[in-house]
C-alpha cells in the first residue's frame, strides 16, 4: 500500500489547481449535474415502489376501469 501511494494521487487536472480556475468550476457543476441526476433517478425509483406498497391489492387500475366504462357504454348505445 505505501509504494502504491504516488498511484493514488490526483490527476494533472485536480492536483494543486487554483479552485477558483473555470476549470475546477466545470469540474463541479459536472459533479453535481451528475448527483443531482443520481439524486432524481433513485427519488422516482423510491416514490414508484411507494405507489405500489400502497396500491390497494385487488383494486382495479383507474385506466383499465375508465377503459372499461366507455367500452361499455359504447355497446349499450350500439345496442339501441
Amino acid at each position: 500500500m505505501v509504494l502504491a501511494a504516488p498511484a493514488a494521487q490526483a490527476c494533472a487536472t485536480c492536483f494543486g489547481a487554483n479552485t477558483n480556475d473555470r476549470l475546477a468550476e466545470g469540474l463541479n457543476w459536472g459533479i453535481l449535474s451528475l448527483l443531482g441526476v443520481i439524486f432524481l433517478v433513485l427519488a422516482w425509483l423510491a416514490g414508484f415502489f411507494i405507489y405500489l406498497a400502497h396500491r390497494k391489492p385487488g383494486a382495479p387500475d383507474a385506466l383499465t376501469s375508465q377503459e372499461s366504462d366507455s367500452v361499455n357504454q359504447s355497446t349499450h348505445v350500439a345496442s339501441l
